[in-house]
């Protein structure tokens, strides 16, 4: 799994890249981590458009950083949720909790 920042303003995106699973799901957890408490970010994007595969090592990743940035009064979202892990976030629920943009763009516009 290969991790990209950015920061827009408030805003910290990061762009995943390959497989979210137990094989990298820690590693992303304490990168994204290490930037939302370096930075002090209260806005989190996470840009899904390069993940081909993810499993429930990827969900609690998520859940994790929701439960974070909650935690500090803000807010995170997800984008270009690729069909294969878009199914995996609907059985999951985590779309009950966390919204959905189709771009990084819309996304920026709404949290």
């Amino acid at each position: 799994m290969y991790l990209k920042f950015e920061k827009n303003e408030d805003k910290l995106i990061a762009n995943l890249v390959g497989e979210l699973d137990h094989h990298s799901a820690e590693e992303v957890r304490v990168k994204i981590d290490d930037r939302i408490d370096r930075d002090n970010i209260q806005k989190l994007i996470l840009n899904f458009s390069g993940v081909t595969f993810m499993d429930s090592s990827g969900i609690g990743v998520v859940v994790g950083r929701y439960k974070k940035i909650s935690s500090k009064g803000g807010a995170l979202c997800v984008t270009n949720v690729t069909n294969g892990v878009n199914r995996v976030f609907e059985l999951s629920g985590l779309f009950k909790i966390i919204d959905s943009y189709s771009n990084v763009t819309e996304a920026l516009k709404c949290i």
